[in-house]
């Protein structure tokens, strides 16, 4: 039950620092794998400060995309991925994946501040414990992850990309998977953590993406192009009854 006093008591939310948060510019990008094609002058505006979903089939490209804009696939414009006043976006971005990560000899806190201690910053002990209680697992803070849930696990990176503190958060398929249950449980609770955030996630999912994107993307073709944005009505998370 602590999804639903999550989302009654929203002021818990308040503790997560943010960021100003920032839009995403892709201009005439392109990419190959020796004769794969991937890419080709593709463009897209990403908005600042909201939730936009890419849809697509399998092998399309849309995993690649995020590794593209994470700065993890050489291109040869470094210009082609900006921030939208035009810098480079690469140290103002987190991570969230399909699989958890998380590393099985580390404790819930240890796995959390994981970031902070590769490049030797200072542990915010009271954030994390802040986190803890944001994502429900206030009491399990010392377990290792072998002993938790796939739901729980992926709490635990939810946390971790929080911990982060960064203005863009790129989503690769985070709730495929884990059950229908668990999954429609965590996207609420992410669309509340997240908030003010801007947020790229790829998605199989059409319920998925209207549910959370404020706007969504539809990727298709070889070379991989966008189609024109989708703006689904109403507030995020929406109801799926509805």
């Amino acid at each position: 039950m602590y999804e639903k006093n999550l989302i009654k008591n929203k002021s818990i939310y308040s503790n997560i620092p943010l960021r100003p948060s920032i839009g995403l510019k892709i201009t005439n990008a392109s990419l190959a794998y020796k004769n794969n094609i991937v890419f080709k002058n593709l463009s897209a505006d990403i908005v600042g400060a909201k939730w936009t979903c890419i849809l697509g089939p399998s092998g399309v490209g849309k995993s690649t995309l995020l590794r593209m804009i994470a700065g993890l696939e050489e291109i040869k414009n470094s210009k082609t991925i900006t921030t939208s006043d035009g810098s480079n976006p690469t140290n103002l971005i987190s991570w969230m994946s399909q699989q958890d990560l998380l590393l099985p000899w580390l404790s819930v806190s240890e796995n959390i501040s994981l970031g902070n201690k590769l490049r030797k910053e200072p542990i915010d002990f009271s954030h994390i414990k802040s986190l803890l209680v944001d994502v429900g697992l206030d009491q399990r803070s010392e377990s290792l992850p072998g002993t938790l849930s796939g739901g729980q696990r992926q709490r635990v990176a939810l946390a971790r990309t929080l911990m982060e503190g960064r203005p863009v958060v790129l989503m690769d398929e985070p709730f495929s998977a884990i059950d229908a249950i668990t999954r429609s449980r965590l996207q609420e609770l992410a669309s509340n953590l997240l908030k003010g955030r801007t947020v790229l996630q790829v998605t199989h999912d059409p319920l998925e993406a209207l549910r959370l994107g404020h706007n969504i993307h539809i990727l298709t073709g070889r070379p991989a192009h966008l189609g024109k944005v989708i703006h689904p009505p109403g507030d995020t998370p929406r109801d799926p009854t509805k």
